[in-house]
C-alpha cells in the first residue's frame, strides 16, 4: 500500500499499524531464548518477561514527525486504556534519524506510561517501489547503531525491524531479506521479541509472508519472531480478514496486524471484523494512528490536533467502540506486578451442543473459576491422544465450523487466565454433524462478468430438495489461477484452487425449492474457465 508522507513542516505520511499476537510453531526451547530475560513466544502464545500472557491493545504515534508531541502523546494514550504504543523511528536515509539518546527517552517514556514499547523503522517502507526506501539490511544497521538505548529494555521493549519493507516490486525477495535481518540481530546480540511486517506495503495481497512464515520463523535462533499484517483496502471484508488471521492460528505461527484504519485510500477496511476477530482469537492490535496525518488521510486520526478530548470518530471506535482498547486492554504484567500467580483456572464444565448442523455445532459449557480472571477458553478437537485447536473465545461459548457432515467428533475446552496459565482440560463431549443435502438436491448456476484481468461472479444455489437448508456450506474448485478478492451475501474463503462458501446471516436458510445467491469479485491471468462441480453440505449439486 502506497504511503504519502510529512514531516512537521510538510505534508505526513499516512502510515498504520496495529499488533496482534497469536500462536507459534514452536516452543522457543534453544540456548538463545532460554537465555532471553524478556518477551518470548512459546507455546503458541506472547508472554511478557513474567511469564504472562501478553495480548497489544494500542495506537501508533508518528514521533519521527512529532516528537514534541510524544510525552503527552503516551500520557494521554495510557489514560484511555492502551497496554501499548507503537513508535515510528527514522533511520536517516529519508527522514532525520532518531539517535541514540532519543531512542533512549522514547523508551523511558513508554516506561513512566507504563506501555510497551514497539519501535519501527520507517525509512524501509515500500523498498523496490517507494523512491529512498532502504532496505532491511540497513534498518539492522540502524538498530545495532542504537542498540546501547536498547540492552536491557526487553522486558518492555518489541523490535520492529522495518515498516513495509518492500512495495509492490521485488516482494518475493522478502523471505530471504527478513530471514537475513533477523539473523544479523541475533549475531548482534538482540534478544528482545523481533516483529516482521509483510510485503506489499504491508498487505501481503500476495501471500508471501503467510506462505514462508514457517521458513523465516525457523530462521530465528531464538524462535522469537512475531509477524505483522497490514490491514487496508485489501481487508474488506470479514471473510478476507478471519481467513487470513487463521491461517497463521492454524499454523501456530505468532501474527500481529501491524496496521489498520477504519477507510482508506485503497478501500474500506472491516475494522470491526478486524478488532472482533482480533478478540476472539486472543490477538493484539494497534491502530492507525493517534494524531498528525496529513496528505488527504486526515480521516485516520484518532485526536483531532492530539486533543484526546477531541477523539474523531474513528478514535470513540477504535478506544470505546465493541472489542475496542478500553474494553479488551490488559497491561502487561511487569507494570501491573503480575507474572506471580501461578494457579491455573478450574476446568471448563463438560460442553454441551447444540444447533448441531452438517457442517458446524455450537458448544456451550460451565464457566471455568479463577483467582484473579479468566480470559479465554480453547475449545479442542480430540482424535485418540491428538488435539487440535478448533476455537477461542471469551465467553463460555463457541460455535466450530468446517465440519464434516453425518461425522463422529469428540471436542473439549480449556481456560485461561491473564497470567498464561491453562486449565485442566473438561471432560469430552461426543458429537455427530448432520446428515448433508442429499444428492442431486440441489444445483447451481454459476454466471460471470468478466473484464481484463478480472470478473464478478454472480452464484445461484437453488434447493431442489423437499427440506430447507440451513447453515450451508459451498465448496468448488477454480480450474486456473482465479483469486477471490471479495465478496457478498456469502462468507468466501480460498486455499490453493479450491474455495468455500459459506451463508450470511440473512442468507443462512435456503427453503424447498427456493435459492440463495451471493457474489464473488476475483481476479485472474490466462483463460478464467468455469467450476465444473459443486457439492453442497457435501453433496454433489446439479448445474443450474
Amino acid at each position: 500500500m502506497r504511503r504519502r508522507l510529512a514531516t512537521a513542516a510538510g505534508a505526513l505520511l499516512a502510515v498504520a499499524a496495529s499488533v496482534l499476537t497469536a500462536p507459534s510453531a514452536a516452543r522457543a526451547a534453544d540456548a538463545g531464548t532460554a537465555a532471553a530475560t524478556g518477551f518470548q513466544v512459546r507455546d503458541g502464545r506472547l508472554l511478557d518477561a513474567n511469564g504472562g500472557d501478553f495480548v497489544m491493545r494500542g495506537v501508533n504515534h508518528a514521533h519521527a514527525w512529532y516528537a514534541s508531541t510524544t510525552p503527552k502523546a503516551l500520557k494521554d494514550v495510557k489514560a484511555l486504556g492502551a497496554n501499548t504504543v507503537r513508535v515510528v523511528l527514522a533511520t536517516g536515509d529519508r527522514w532525520t534519524r532518531n539517535d541514540t539518546a532519543d531512542v533512549a527517552a522514547v523508551v523511558d517514556r513508554c516506561r513512566q506510561n507504563r506501555l510497551v514499547c514497539v519501535l519501527e523503522a520507517h525509512d524501509t517502507t515500500g523498498y523496490g517501489e517507494q523512491a529512498g526506501a532502504v532496505t532491511l539490511d540497513r534498518a539492522v544497521d540502524y538498530w545495532i547503531g542504537v542498540q546501547s538505548a536498547l540492552k536491557g529494555q526487553e522486558k518492555y521493549v518489541v523490535l520492529n525491524i522495518g515498516n513495509e519493507p518492500h512495495g509492490n516490486s521485488g516482494y518475493t525477495a522478502w523471505t530471504s531479506d527478513t530471514s537475513a535481518a533477523i539473523s544479523r540481530l541475533r549475531t548482534a546480540g538482540f534478544t528482545h521479541t523481533l516483529m516482521v511486517d509483510a510485503p506489499n506495503w504491508g498487505q501481503d495481497w500476495s501471500f508471501t509472508m503467510r506462505d514462508n512464515a514457517q521458513r523465516v520463523f525457523s530462521a530465528d535462533p531464538a524462535r522469537n519472531t512475531v509477524f505483522s499484517i497490514h490491514m487496508y483496502g485489501v481487508f474488506d471484508t470479514a471473510a478476507e480478514v478471519r481467513d487470513y488471521l487463521n491461517r497463521f492460528v492454524s499454523a501456530r505461527l505468532p501474527l500481529v496486524v501491524g496496521e489498520f484504519g477504519h477507510d482508506h485510500s485503497d478501500g474500506n477496511p472491516d475494522e470491526d471484523a478486524i478488532m472482533a476477530a482480533a478478540e476472539e482469537l486472543g490477538l493484539g492490535y494497534l491502530g492507525w494512528s493517534w494524531s498528525g496525518n496529513g496528505g488527504g488521510v486526515e480521516y485516520l486520526d484518532m485526536a483531532v490536533g492530539f486533543d484526546p478530548s477531541r477523539l474523531s470518530p474513528w478514535g470513540e471506535r477504535i478506544f470505546h467502540g465493541p472489542n475496542g482498547i478500553k474494553a479488551t486492554s490488559r497491561e502487561a504484567s511487569v507494570y501491573s506486578g503480575g507474572g506471580g500467580d501461578t494457579t491455573a483456572p478450574t476446568a471448563p464444565g463438560t460442553p454441551t451442543a447444540s444447533d448441531v448442523r452438517s457442517g458446524s455445532v455450537t458448544l456451550g459449557w460451565a464457566a471455568s473459576t479463577d483467582d484473579t480472571a479468566v480470559t479465554a477458553y480453547d475449545v479442542v478437537r480430540l482424535d485418540g491422544t491428538a488435539e487440535t485447536r478448533v476455537a477461542t473465545s471469551t465467553a463460555n461459548s463457541a460455535t466450530v465450523t468446517g465440519l464434516t457432515p453425518s461425522t463422529a467428533y469428540s471436542f473439549a475446552v480449556y481456560a485461561r487466565d491473564a497470567a498464561g496459565n491453562r486449565s485442566a482440560r473438561s471432560a469430552p463431549l461426543a458429537v455427530t454433524t448432520a446428515p448433508g443435502q442429499a444428492a442431486g438436491a440441489c444445483a447451481v448456476t454459476y454466471r460471470v462478468n468478466e473484464w481484463s484481468g478480472g470478473f464478478n461472479a454472480d452464484v445461484t444455489v437453488r434447493n431442489t430438495g423437499t427440506a430447507a437448508v440451513r447453515g450451508w456450506q459451498l465448496d468448488f474448485a477454480f480450474p486456473g489461477d482465479q483469486t477471490v478478492r471479495s465478496s457478498w451475501n456469502a462468507k468466501v474463503v480460498q486455499q490453493g484452487t479450491r474455495v468455500r462458501a459459506t451463508p450470511e446471516p440473512w442468507t443462512e436458510t435456503i427453503p424447498a425449492g427456493g435459492s440463495v445467491s451471493f457474489g464473488i469479485s476475483a481476479s485472474f491471468t490466462g483463460v478464467n474457465g468455469a467450476p465444473t462441480a459443486f457439492t453442497l453440505d457435501g453433496a454433489p449439486c446439479a448445474g443450474g
